[in-house]
């Protein structure tokens, strides 16, 4: 089974509608089960499937059609996605995932199910805020490698992306930048914390002063931590 979804991130204003095309690369005819469900990100940014409600899901907001695809070998069908949110929904970004999870085929043997997810985020209309804060800094060894990781908090109603042109670490020592560290890639979703890791491999031992620069959506923040390398 060879099943892809396009595109893999929807993202809707209010009560919208968008397609996804559903192809099936394999050399099998495949069934599909489609669903809508909750969508979030543990501490450290891995997606996980949750209930659909909640006071920022989407799931339950969802209608998509059809429920069912029946895909021959390198056939492709488009699923309709439609969100109504209530009236009073909380303003900003909602996430939802619509599952795609192929039936065990028949004859085979050996049951495999195939499961994949498309990330809906519906953005229900109102005053946008965007706030983070910087928490905390740690450094973590990973073999040879020293990972400084920051502790995010977004306060604010919409997802931050924190990538290497918005967030950077300067390491500081005797008033000098001896290093300066871009993230690993990460998405922080309203209302909850994540963990922004920055791989360090350089030649520096010991105390120094890192300081944290971060401009997201139009907000600048800055802060320096006391670390030792």
């Amino acid at each position: 089974v060879a099943l892809t979804a396009s595109p893999a991130h929807v993202a809707l204003a209010g009560s919208g509608q968008a397609t996804i095309r559903v192809t099936n690369s394999g050399t099998r005819s495949v069934l599909v089960d489609v669903a809508g469900a909750g969508f979030s990100l543990d501490l450290r940014g891995r997606p996980q499937i949750s209930a659909p409600g909640g006071a920022r899901a989407a799931g339950a907001w969802l209608t998509v059609r059809p429920r069912r695809l029946a895909l021959g070998a390198g056939a492709s069908s488009v699923l309709t996605v439609t969100a109504r949110g209530p009236r009073r929904a909380e303003r900003g970004d909602h996430d939802a995932l619509v599952l795609l999870t192929t039936r065990p085929q028949q004859g085979l043997g050996l049951a495999v199910r195939m499961r994949i997810g498309v990330v809906v985020v519906v953005r229900a209309p109102g005053r946008i805020v965007r706030r983070l804060e910087l928490r905390e800094l740690r450094v973590r060894r990973a073999g040879r490698t020293r990972v400084l990781e920051l502790l995010v908090v977004n306060r604010g109603n919409v997802t931050e992306t924190l990538g290497r042109n918005r967030i950077d670490i300067a390491l500081n020592r005797q008033g000098k930048v001896r290093a300066r560290l871009r993230p690993t890639a990460r998405e922080v979703r309203p209302r909850t914390s994540g963990i922004v890791q920055f791989p360090y491999r350089g030649a520096l031992r010991g105390w120094v002063t890192a300081r944290v620069r971060i401009s997201a959506g139009g907000v600048g923040l800055q802060r320096s931590f006391r670390v030792r390398l």
